[in-house]
């Protein structure tokens, strides 16, 4: 999860990221499309290829770049959990989501109630 998180840290590595979700490119491809040159552009492919996020295949004389989301599966379970309610703030959010109910269920038949008292009392 390190060299992921070490790889999408940088954010001309993240655009080339987006870039190349749902399609392939060449290293020139993608370095047409940013203001820096060519060598630093490899080395942002090198870093992201060696963090697995991104998968190369040879073909005739073209390198093809395509993303592989399946390294970043860690990276999203762990912000997952960081974003899930822990321990007690979960029981908290269930009592608080039960108090509403029953307020709401109170509410809803107190204005029956009266009527019959008023009723009774006539």
């Amino acid at each position: 999860m390190d060299e992921v998180t070490n790889a999408i840290a940088d954010p001309v590595r993240r655009d080339i990221l987006v870039m190349l979700r749902g399609t392939t490119l060449t290293a020139g491809e993608i370095a047409r499309r940013f203001p820096i040159s060519r060598p630093a552009i490899s080395r942002h492919l090198r870093v992201l290829r060696e963090s697995g996020l991104v998968h190369d295949e040879v073909t005739g004389t073209r390198r093809l770049y395509r993303l592989d989301p399946a390294a970043l599966t860690e990276l999203a379970e762990w912000i997952s959990v960081l974003r899930a309610p822990a321990g007690w703030d979960h029981r908290l959010d269930a009592l608080e989501t039960e108090v509403h109910r029953t307020r709401r269920e109170r509410a809803e038949h107190r204005p029956t109630q009266h009527r019959e008292r008023t009723e009774d009392t006539a």
